[in-house]
């Protein structure tokens, strides 16, 4: 059953960029909306072609510019990291016509290797955004009042619009899918991986320690596998858009590269298939509540940024003695430590680390926020807010 198309939150500056840029790259996930974004935008004025399809796929790599000449601009070309011969001819013909703005609209589903492409050849003339899954406006439209039940649902589900809209898709059957066809061709076209038992194994390990430090060592320890091993999967995630690591905050940017990042699923019903749960009953319950939830909020921040055509800034700081932040955001040369509760109450000990952390960087704060289930919003004094899930949604934090 065809599924009605939902409005994207990324559409107005997909458009905007379409009228600067001779070119524009939506990246992502796969199923998450890239090729229907584009499609539904530019429909009537562009022709598409997918390299999906091994017969284009085979053009395009031997015969460039017959493959062009037989699909000129404007045009949609999907899946264009299977074809990374075209990038030298698509800066070709951009630079023949290069007043003409939006020629050449394309997507791509392997962040690193697509975008190590575009760098070399395309500099200056495209303009770059990812497409995550459904952040939770988009997948409940119209709903100014988040609840607990709708919250559930997002989460168990996650925001893939397929499994998001169609209620009667099994989830456990659409996830398994997902995962075998992500195995068996993105990954392995990313990096060869030997034993994709072993790298099962490693992606319900990872799921267990989502939110967590990444200690490469005892990830390795844990599977039996090489460090080099557990380096170049978590590259391999990465580049295909299912994780994202968090790096520490220091003032000294040079520190945030070495020190060890936390690790984080980009979609939320992803990481539950992962973890076996397996209905709206087990999301909240149990010793990965706080982590599932600290989960839901970053990724609706991460989106935000990606929405609005900006790189994510976010960050996470500790203290020797203790003190801890889950989010520092970076924007407009301003910081917002944020702080995720699963709970609809308020006490000292969960505004602890927001209070650290804005005596030492008071000059540098916007606010300090605190992301709870209560009812309304609330001051907490000294430029820290009380800011609960439902306010985040509708309004935002910045």
């Amino acid at each position: 059953m065809a599924v009605a198309y939902r409005k994207r939150s990324i559409e107005n500056v997909v458009k905007k960029a379409a009228r600067q840029f001779p070119a524009v790259i939506v990246t992502g996930p796969r199923q998450s909306g890239k090729t229907t974004l584009l499609k539904h935008i530019f429909a009537k004025t562009h022709n598409y072609v997918s390299l999906d399809d091994p017969d284009m796929r085979l053009m395009a790599a031997q015969e460039p510019k017959l493959f062009l000449a037989n699909y000129p601009p404007p045009v949609i070309i999907d899946e264009i990291q299977y074809s990374p011969e075209l990038f030298t001819y698509l800066k070709i013909e951009i630079d023949k016509k290069r007043s003409k703005k939006g020629q050449f609209l394309l997507t791509g589903s392997q962040s690193f290797p697509l975008m190590a492409k575009v760098g070399e050849s395309l500099a200056g003339r495209v303009a770059v955004f990812k497409l995550l899954s459904f952040s939770y406006a988009e997948q409940f439209p119209g709903n100014d009042e988040p609840d607990i039940k709708s919250l559930k649902q997002m989460t168990l589900r996650g925001g893939f619009p397929e499994l998001a809209l169609n209620k009667r898709l099994d989830r456990k059957l659409w996830f398994s899918g997902y995962l075998q066809t992500y195995l068996e061709r993105d990954i392995r076209q990313v990096r060869q991986i030997g034993d994709l038992m072993d790298f099962q194994r490693f992606l319900e390990l990872l799921a267990a320690n989502n939110g967590q430090v990444l200690h490469l060592s005892n990830l390795s320890n844990d599977l039996g596998v090489a460090v080099n091993t557990v380096k170049a999967w978590i590259s391999v995630l990465e580049a295909c858009n299912q994780i994202i690591l968090i790096k520490p905050f220091y003032k000294n940017k040079g520190k945030r590269i070495i020190k060890s990042p936390k690790i984080y699923f980009l979609d939320t019903g992803f990481l539950c298939y992962l973890l076996g749960i397996e209905n709206k009953e087990q999301v909240f319950k149990g010793t990965l509540a706080g982590g599932l939830f600290e989960n839901v909020v970053l990724g609706e921040l991460i989106r935000k940024f990606n929405n609005n055509g900006e790189l994510p800034r976010i960050f996470w700081w500790r203290t020797s003695y203790g003190d801890e932040v889950d989010f520092i955001i970076e924007r407009n040369g301003k910081i917002s430590p944020v702080e995720v509760k699963m709970s609809s109450r308020i006490n000292k000990v969960m505004t602890r680390g927001l209070s650290s952390f804005s005596l030492i960087f008071a000059d540098e704060i916007k606010k300090a926020v605190l992301v709870n289930l209560a009812d309304r919003k609330m001051s907490l004094g000294n430029k820290m807010e009380c800011v609960p899930f439902k306010d985040m949604i509708k309004t935002g934090l910045w």
